[in-house]
């Protein structure tokens, strides 16, 4: 019979002390938790009501640390192997696609700025771009010379950077248009900037303040979508591509002041268009673990099909969405090189 999860064996051992049992014993007990166990003895006789909930939680949320870090130094794991082999090496579950005019020079730009690195270009017949990756801090960017079935579409991008004043400046010396500098007085409680560079893309070039990032580290890059009724981009995002809202704060009228939602490893940034933050219908690339019930969910959540499900050239099951408020979705699921 197969090791029942830790999970399950802490679930047994709580519940055996709160009517003071025995838990029985595991054929082959793992160490985590008995020290978890111990923790529970010390607390089990506390004189409160709310002990068993209180208890169960706390302890739940130090076990799923526990694994999660776990997890993360197994790299043989069956589950991290499935969970890393739908997404290209190098990309995470949203990448954006930036389409310009003159791509090569918007890379050379980000280069420049940004410190990115080109880690891919694919000329076409006439020397443009058809697709590029460039590499920026633990995320990507992904490029293209706009056409006529594609034209440029420039987008708003959060970028954290370890000196925002630095990347700003280099910005502005390649030929961005500032916004505002760099201030610790943004709402968001972070050091931030913010520009538009000659391509027509905004910046929010930051560096967190006041507060630590998780275990999984910063996000380098994510997109950030300016949208109208964006409270009801989120339930979309949700039922199209299995969404998580990681807190959304509104005004009292019930505007998206801003948003954040991961998919997937990584996350992305909403808010209600207002201002000079005005509505930039955009092209995201996501990697999921089927390209083609992802696809269903999407049109079922009011999405319109641009591609239906196919195997592309370059090693993906691709597909491609749209959604109501002009966003390209560019669905893949990682084939591996066959």
């Amino acid at each position: 019979m197969a090791k029942r999860s830790l999970s399950l064996q802490l679930d047994e051992v709580v519940q055996a002390m709160l009517v003071s049992l025995q838990p029985p014993p595991e054929k082959t007990p793992d160490r985590e938790l008995a020290s978890l166990a111990r923790v529970a003895r010390e607390l089990r006789d506390l004189p409160r009501e709310e002990f068993r909930a209180a208890l169960k939680s706390d302890l739940q949320r130090r076990l799923s640390m526990s694994e999660g870090t776990a997890a993360a130094k197994v790299g043989s794991g069956v589950e991290q192997a499935r969970a890393v082999h739908y997404m290209r090496p190098g990309l995470k579950s949203i990448t954006p696609y930036i389409i310009v005019r003159d791509a090569a020079q918007f890379i050379e730009f980000l280069k420049y700025s940004f410190e990115a690195t080109e880690r891919m270009r694919v000329p076409t017949p006439d020397g443009k771009i058809m697709h590029a990756e460039v590499a920026m801090g633990n995320g990507a960017i992904e490029v293209s010379d706009g056409s006529e079935a594609y034209p440029a579409a420039p987008q708003a991008i959060h970028l954290y950077v370890d000196d925002p004043d630095a990347a700003y400046a280099r910005t502005l010396e390649g030929g961005a248009t500032s916004f505002y500098a760099p201030t610790d007085d943004h709402p968001s409680g972070d050091r931030w900037g913010a520009v538009k560079d000659p391509f027509g893309n905004h910046w929010y070039i930051a560096k967190p303040r006041g507060w630590t990032p998780g275990p999984e580290g910063l996000q380098s890059v994510q997109p950030y979508l300016h949208l109208r009724e964006a409270h009801r981009m989120i339930p979309f995002l949700e039922a199209a591509f299995g969404a998580e809202d990681l807190g959304t704060h509104k005004s009292p009228d019930g505007l998206v002041l801003h948003a954040t939602i991961r998919i997937g490893n990584a996350t992305l940034e909403i808010d209600e268009a207002r201002g000079e933050n005005q509505p930039m219908p955009c092209h995201l690339h996501i990697y999921v673990p089927d390209t083609d019930a992802v696809y269903a969910q999407a049109l079922r959540a009011g999405a319109t099909s641009i591609d239906a499900p196919r195997n592309a050239p370059y090693g993906d099951r691709a597909a491609g969405v749209k959604d109501a408020w002009g966003n390209s979705w560019f669905i893949a699921t990682y084939l591996g090189n066959k």
